[in-house]
């Protein structure tokens, strides 16, 4: 098992368990340079507010997308969106990545800002 595969596994573990919630879950992915975030419906089928360094008005703000400056700004600016959405509670999904830095970072920044999860 690769390093991607065990990453997956853990994700299809934890969506699993976000699925009998039955809440709005907050999805991170990360790569070397940018950090993204959405806010998917209780179905599945439908995103409500996304967030990801590589919009234009958090790109003018950083030196690089791929540090915990990046997914504070992203988180900042995700948990604004889901209020605006009328969205309070969510389940975070971490995508199978660990807890710990950028995750980390943008999870504590939503909480920060009125998101509860």
């Amino acid at each position: 098992m690769d390093k991607k595969e065990a990453r997956l596994r853990r994700a299809r573990k934890t969506r699993a368990k976000i699925a009998q919630l039955k809440v709005a879950r907050l999805t991170v992915h990360r790569s070397n340079c940018h950090i993204y975030a959405q806010i998917v419906d209780v179905s599945g089928s439908r995103v409500l507010a996304s967030a990801s360094t590589l919009e234009s008005e958090v790109r003018k703000d950083l030196k690089s997308g791929g540090n915990i400056s990046a997914a504070v700004m992203v988180g900042k600016r995700i948990a604004e969106k889901a209020k605006s959405a009328g969205i309070e509670q969510v389940a975070f999904d971490r995508s199978g990545f660990k807890y710990h830095g950028r995750i980390k970072a943008l999870a504590d920044a939503a909480r920060e800002n009125g998101l509860v999860f």
